[in-house]
């Protein structure tokens, strides 16, 4: 099938195998309702009630929804009240740390930045709201996240805001005992600097893990996590898979970063938590684990960093 012509629909739900054991997606993104919606699956777009419940469906009994730009914040909250198995991870993006930075320059992508309104409220308006919702939501917020890094779509100055935010991010986990999960695009190195200068949050997640041996053994040695997401599964992706090799078992984690992302069955389509466990039967294959052994070992990791909601 030519690209032009490629299937972009969301793939069945029959085409999904239930686990053997439920397990959680640790970092999705949720749609919002009232929010204009792009990227994959917006041509015909499932709603966030209809992808909790094809996740359950299929043994994905709990999500972290991660909102991670200010027109998402209050939306997510609310469907972690509405939806059952749903928990929210705050943040500002480091992408979106610099627009509210004032950063205006074009990346190593060559793209301008997605100026939108609510990138006029500048950034230490942006953590103080942030804190605040962190501090008043407990009940539901079981995670900082995601900030981090990313070199792929900013310059200098841009990097300088992320860097400041990053650190910001570090210091809210560590004040408020909550997990950090981290974006970290193209800037492994940095990411590692930053943590070990400030002290990493005694739950740090390298969420969409994307390094090779460097990181994987820093994880190791520092007790940092590492989320597993559909790209472990792409064929050209062996360096990953190396560096899967070199993880203490109990360091991982498993998400979807749906709507991006789908496993190798799927790929090029939306991905949502529904398509969750063929990552999960791919790590169990690589681990040399039966599929129920996995999904336990992935079950007590997640606990150990985001306490547990679920309610099967």
């Amino acid at each position: 099938m030519s690209r032009k012509h490629r299937d972009r629909s969301w793939p069945p739900l029959e085409a999904v195998e239930p686990l053997a054991v439920p397990v959680v997606d640790n970092h999705t993104h949720l749609p919002v309702p009232g929010l204009a919606e792009g990227g994959p699956g917006s041509q015909e777009p499932l709603d966030a009630s209809e992808l909790v419940a094809r996740a359950a469906a299929v043994g994905v009994t709990g999500v972290v929804t991660s909102a991670c730009e200010v027109p998402t914040w209050e939306g997510s909250l609310q469907l972690a009240r509405q939806l059952e198995g749903v928990r929210v991870a705050l943040a500002v993006h480091p992408n979106e740390a610099v627009l509210h930075a004032g950063v205006r320059e074009v990346g190593p992508d060559g793209l301008e930045p997605p100026v939108r309104p609510h990138h006029a409220q500048p950034l230490d308006e942006v953590m103080s709201q942030l804190e605040s919702l962190l501090r008043a939501h407990r009940d539901v917020v079981v995670a900082v996240g995601e900030s981090g890094l990313d070199y792929f779509r900013s310059g200098e100055r841009g990097r300088q805001a992320q860097r400041a935010a990053f650190r910001a991010h570090i210091a809210l986990a560590k004040e408020l005992d909550l997990p950090l999960q981290i974006h970290d695009r193209d800037a492994h190195a940095d990411c590692m600097e930053l943590l070990l200068a400030d002290g990493a949050p005694a739950r740090t997640v390298f969420h969409c893990f994307s390094g090779g041996a460097e990181l994987a053994r820093a994880c190791a040695e520092q007790g940092w996590y590492a989320s597993l997401a559909g790209t472990v599964t792409y064929p050209a992706n062996t360096t990953l898979r190396e560096a899967l090799r070199l993880l203490p078992p109990e360091l991982l984690l498993v998400e979807t970063d749906a709507p991006y992302l789908p496993p190798a069955p799927w790929r090029g389509r939306p991905n949502g938590s529904y398509l969750l466990p063929a990552t999960v039967r791919f790590l169990a294959a690589e681990l040399g684990l039966a599929e129920a052994a996995a999904c336990t070992l992935l079950n007590g990791n997640t606990e150990r960093v985001y306490g547990s909601w679920r309610t099967a």
